[in-house]
């Protein structure tokens, strides 16, 4: 399929489920089919700019926030961005995602797209998208918008739920110099679902992962980590009064 389709059609999505709009809904609204409109979404077909227009003008948002596509930047050679001081998580302009949730014992892997802003020069912003991963396959998907901010040893993002602006969530990734193709991270956060603190171990990649027992295995924190944060303070968890 066309990358372009395919990005269009995700935006539309995103868009859509931050204005709690079925499908039917939108498709009622442009005097479309639902599966035309599925088929946009999923970017199975190519949009017309009539069609386009009638979409951002529902979604009230403008055309531009459908189409800004990220500009394909060619892969850094990983010597050249050691030697030059950056890692290759530095120089990346697409992420994969990966934590598990303990709470609902499932695999959650998302893609993150950052791209220069288009108001501050020099200044990056990023889209994350998060989906469940089980047996029966994915969930619907959760997105996110925020800024991203580079340091020699970290990579933060800030991110806002598009369908919740009261749930902010930050991740911190480590920022290695030596050629690798994965690198951790913490996401923390107030969780939407109960509206409490949450934190998860994430894996971050610049390559997509299969989703396998080792993948999960890496994602769960051991009893030796745990032990180590507790002896660092770097993990406290403490409901005794004083």
């Amino acid at each position: 399929m066309n990358q372009i389709n395919i990005y269009v059609g995700s935006r539309i999505r995103m868009y859509r489920k931050s204005r709690r709009l079925t499908l039917q809904q939108l498709a009622d609204s442009i005097h479309k089919s639902r599966s035309s409109v599925s088929k946009y979404e999923n970017g199975e077909v190519s949009l017309d700019i009539e069609t386009l227009a009638e979409i951002a003008e529902v979604l009230q948002v403008n055309i531009n926030q459908l189409t800004d596509l990220p500009p394909q930047i060619p892969e850094p050679s990983p010597n050249l961005a050691v030697q030059g001081g950056m890692s290759p998580f530095f120089q990346a302009r697409r992420l994969y995602f990966y934590f598990y949730d303990g709470r609902y014992q499932r695999l959650k892997d998302g893609i993150i797209d950052i791209r220069e802003s288009e108001t501050e020069k020099g200044e990056f912003v990023a889209v994350l998208s998060i989906s469940a991963v089980s047996p029966a396959g994915r969930s619907s998907e959760i997105y996110y918008t925020g800024k991203v901010i580079y340091s020699d040893m970290l990579i933060r993002f800030s991110f806002v739920n598009q369908c919740n602006a009261l749930e902010e969530d930050l991740l911190y990734i480590f920022n290695p110099l030596e050629i690798r193709d994965s690198t951790d991270g913490l996401l923390c956060g107030i969780s939407s679902a109960d509206l409490m603190p949450c934190a998860f171990k994430c894996l971050v990649t610049l390559k997509p992962q299969d989703h396998t027992d080792d993948l999960k295995n890496q994602l769960l924190i051991t009893k030796k980590e745990l032990a180590r944060w507790q002896k660092l303070n770097m993990l406290i968890v403490d409901n005794r009064g004083f």
